[in-house]
């Protein structure tokens, strides 16, 4: 599917299903997908199949964060585009060098093995606080110290789940508010903490890329990452931009389109990484409980930014759909498309689809 109708996370060819991707090891036929969708779109835009077969936009894919990332950039000046595009990619590549817990020399893998890290970079500060934010907002229900929970489950044996009191004694070790911030100093107030960012940290890194094609000019853009993303602007010829959800159990069935500008997607789902076939128990845990989120097989949020719809899509799918949805209701310029277990739907008042 091409980038200029790229899905959220539920509809795109760079949906993550399966715990080796998300660990940053993408396979052989990613890279080939990749290249063939560039190369194809390429030969779109010549054959002026969109509209501006002399001035089409510059397209670019390179993995990051163990997903394939695709950029979309449309303007006047070709040689500019294709600067800013590369431009974009560096700085989100960087961000991703600081934020990964895949990378042993990344500030937050340095903070998770020694419990506190100084002179902390501006992306890992904005990423933290986003993370209190909504930490708070849903009362604990999104954290990102769950990791030692989420390292039990990985552990365990096949599809078994973690036996309940060893859940109960690594629960100790779960808390946001044990994440201490003083200037750029950051500590892990608990002895065997450990911060995961995969709810929050993609969407910061679309933001940081957002950010850097606008700081050079370019209003209308299209930056995916796995299917979270930002679309800002038109498309080539004055159309909005259109989201593909699809449904999160096999088949693939498209289960809704909706237009997007100047706005951010994110979709989690139980399917991404499932710990059992039947997808009951998923990556996406409850903190307050241990236990994986049991209402929702996805939730997809469109907001502002790309870092809170990361956030409030991993939220929502804990708090379930009504909850999820009053959370939502009251966000200023958020909206929400829920999918429970049974595949039936529920979404906010401003969610409109096409």
């Amino acid at each position: 599917m091409a980038a200029w109708d790229a899905p959220a996370s539920t509809v795109g060819d760079w949906t993550l299903q399966n715990d080796s991707r998300r660990r940053g090891h993408p396979t052989r036929r990613d890279v080939l997908r990749m290249v063939a969708l560039a190369g194809g779109a390429g030969i779109a835009w010549r054959a002026g199949l969109f509209g501006r077969a002399a001035s089409g936009p510059v397209t670019r894919a390179r993995i990051l964060m163990g997903t394939g990332v695709h950029l979309t950039v449309l303007g006047k000046d070709r040689d500019a585009a294709e600067a800013a595009a590369d431009a974009t990619l560096d700085r989100m590549a960087a961000a991703e060098g600081l934020l990964s817990r895949y990378l042993p020399a990344s500030e937050l893998s340095r903070l998770n093995a020694t419990g506190r890290l100084e002179n902390a970079s501006d992306d890992l500060l904005a990423v933290l606080r986003t993370a209190d934010r909504f930490s708070r907002l849903g009362e604990g229900a999104f954290d990102v110290t769950i990791q030692p929970v989420l390292d039990l489950y990985r552990r365990g044996p096949g599809h078994v789940a973690p036996p309940p009191e060893a859940i109960e004694r690594t629960l100790e070790r779960v808390d946001y508010r044990a994440i201490r911030i003083e200037g750029r100093t950051v500590t892990l107030a608990r002895p065997g903490m450990g911060l995961t960012l995969d709810g929050v940290g993609k969407g910061h890194v679309i933001d940081r890329g957002v950010a850097t094609l606008k700081e050079r000019g370019f209003d209308d853009v299209f930056v995916e990452a796995g299917g979270d993303l930002f679309a800002a602007g038109r498309k080539a010829r004055g159309d909005t931009w259109r989201i593909g959800i699809r449904s999160p159990r096999p088949g693939a069935t498209l289960q809704a389109r909706f237009d997007a500008s100047n706005l951010a997607v994110a979709t989690s789902g139980d399917y991404q990484q499932p710990f059992s076939p039947d997808f009951a128990r998923h990556h996406i845990l409850d903190p307050r409980t241990g236990v994986s989120a049991p209402e929702l097989a996805s939730s997809t949020v469109s907001a502002p930014n790309a870092a809170s719809a990361d956030a409030l899509a991993t939220l929502t799918m804990v708090l379930g759909p009504r909850r999820g949805r009053e959370l939502i209701e009251a966000l200023p310029g958020c909206e929400a498309y829920f999918v429970s277990k049974s595949l039936d739907v529920t979404r906010t008042s401003g969610f409109e689809v096409v």
